[in-house]
């Protein structure tokens, strides 16, 4: 597959579409647009690397992707005590946190889309309805699968189990659990797509060197390149968001590779900046018509930040387990993805199986830990499994994205700090996952198990919330703002609950809807 050299559009040009971000929600929209014939812009904030530039060590990985930006953390959360200036672990690259996602795809269930109708009023929880159903999105669900090549989905194979998933499912099975697999997941196990089956590697979770995980990065940019539509721009951080006197956006400030400003005009702007990034972005872009920033009327901007009720697992067993051989998060329990109140909470979870290398697992598994207890957890490594927990948190108003105008970044602007305090319904859907995770192990004969804190958030959601009223969010059913008919929102951020399923699949059905949406827009002139 070779790799088509990027358009070159005027900035000038006022007829292009300006997305800022190009994970899966900011590059599956530039694919989708560039294949009706739209030209986009694609500004990114990280520089290009290519799966041949990826480092198969850790913290060398970690180091070349993540997203280091200064950020401050504040709230009751353990993040904040832990990794007080990594409160969440995204990528700035071409291609976003694809790049170093897990593959995991379930979709959401009918009951996520209506929270505030199935769960009913909890205290502290800020819960709305989506304005879109199941329904509305289940064929764009089939054309995401499709497009990311989703195994056990439309006739595409499973993924072979390695050994983590094993003891996974024989421990599902012994204490009744009946949903358990090894997907549905992002990694091919047969050649798709042009891209390869997966060899198996056990290190492709930051970084897959042999493409055969899907990501923005693999598919979708080259795919948008080869129309000749896509001005692909990377080490572009843009600043702000400039409008007319009539309140429609018209063009994106942004920061080049050598530091110089630049404008871009635009006929449509999409920020797809993840749930920090988005919010702060458009509070930066505030001014006298829209003083608490950019389509803020409703003052939801920022807030009902979610990053899923998380922690850990690890069990210890008397025989090699070596968790880290094949796929490092290949296999997921959805039995507890319910809603059951009679567990003592509202909404569900997943367990899905994870492996950290050495070096990681010694960060994360107890942070800030030592001594014997500590240093059995590592001498234990080849004989431990591994799972996941991740479950819908509540989204609260408290819970939110502003900037601390006391610390800047490199370019002299405000951070973003993520303040969050678990609900109580939090706590008790980590600690019920706790417990089922701990019996699972415990059924197949674990010697013991060890419960770890959430790592820095990985799924964020929120902050830019779709609302059916404008006084309840930010954008409509199709992340259009409901402020300014011509800014759309394209990421996690739009997300009005977070379900228990992980966020991409999701991310990417509403980026392809939203192209839809947006070029049948812009045929009929409506923007």
């Amino acid at each position: 597959m070779t790799t088509a050299e990027s358009a070159r559009f005027d900035q000038d040009e006022a007829d292009v579409v300006v997305i800022i971000g190009s994970g899966a929600g900011g590059g599956t929209l530039a694919h989708e647009l560039t294949e009706k014939g739209v030209k986009v812009v694609l500004l990114e904030a990280g520089g290009h690397l290519t799966n041949e530039d990826y480092h198969n060590n850790e913290w060398e990985a970690f180091n070349q992707m993540a997203w280091l930006d200064p950020r401050t953390t504040s709230g009751s959360w353990r993040i904040a005590r832990d990794f007080p200036n990594l409160p969440a672990w995204l990528v700035k690259a071409v291609g976003g946190t694809t790049t170093h996602w897990s593959g995991a795809t379930p979709r959401f269930k009918a009951h996520e889309f209506k929270t505030r109708t199935a769960y009913g009023r909890i205290d502290g929880a800020n819960l709305l309805d989506w304005p879109i159903t199941l329904g509305d999105l289940a064929p764009y669900y089939d054309r995401a699968e499709q497009k990311i090549g989703s195994t056990h989905r439309h006739g595409r194979r499973a993924l072979p189990a390695n050994n983590n998933y094993k003891v996974l499912a024989a421990g599902a099975e012994r204490i009744g659990y009946r949903h358990y697999a090894t997907g549905p997941y992002g990694t091919n196990a047969e050649p798709y797509d042009g891209r390869p089956a997966s060899i198996q590697d056990g290190f492709n979770f930051q970084g897959d060197k042999n493409k055969s995980k899907w990501s923005v990065l693999v598919s979708e940019i080259p795919k948008a390149l080869r129309t000749g539509k896509l001005d692909l721009r990377p080490n572009s951080h843009a600043v702000q968001i400039t409008h007319t006197a009539e309140g429609l956006v018209d063009s994106v400030l942004y920061v080049d590779a050598e530091g110089n400003l630049q404008r871009q005009r635009a006929r449509i702007v999409a920020v797809a900046g993840n749930a920090i990034e988005t919010p702060r972005l458009l509070m930066l872009s505030g001014s006298p018509m829209f003083p608490d920033g950019l389509a803020n009327s409703s003052g939801q901007l920022g807030r009902n930040y979610m990053r899923h009720t998380t922690g850990s697992v690890y069990a210890k067993f008397d025989k090699p387990v070596h968790m880290y051989r094949g796929e490092t998060m290949a296999g997921l329990v959805a039995d507890e993805s319910r809603h059951d109140v009679d567990r003592g909470f509202a909404g569900g979870y997943y367990l899905e199986t994870i492996a950290l290398g050495p070096a990681f697992l010694a960060s994360f598994v107890d942070p800030g830990a030592w001594g014997p207890g500590f240093a059995s957890l590592l001498d234990d490594y080849e004989n431990t499994a591994g799972l996941w927990i991740v479950g819908e948190d509540m989204p609260q108003e408290t819970n939110r994205v502003t900037l601390n105008t006391a610390v800047t970044d490199r370019l002299g602007l405000p951070v973003p700090n993520v303040h969050f305090d678990d609900h109580e319904n939090d706590t008790a859907m980590r600690n019920h996952g706790y417990q089922q995770a701990s019996l699972l192990y415990e059924a197949v004969g674990a010697l013991s198990s060890h419960h770890t804190p959430p790592y820095p958030a990985t799924h964020n959601m929120g902050t830019a919330r779709m609302s059916a009223r404008p006084e309840d969010g930010v954008v409509n059913g199709f992340g259009q703002t409901h402020d300014v008919k011509n800014l759309f929102v394209s990421d996690g951020s739009q997300f009005t609950t977070g379900a228990a399923a992980n966020p991409t699949l999701t991310i990417v059905a509403l980026a392809i809807r939203q192209a839809d949406y947006m070029a049948q827009q812009m045929a009929s002139a409506a923007i």
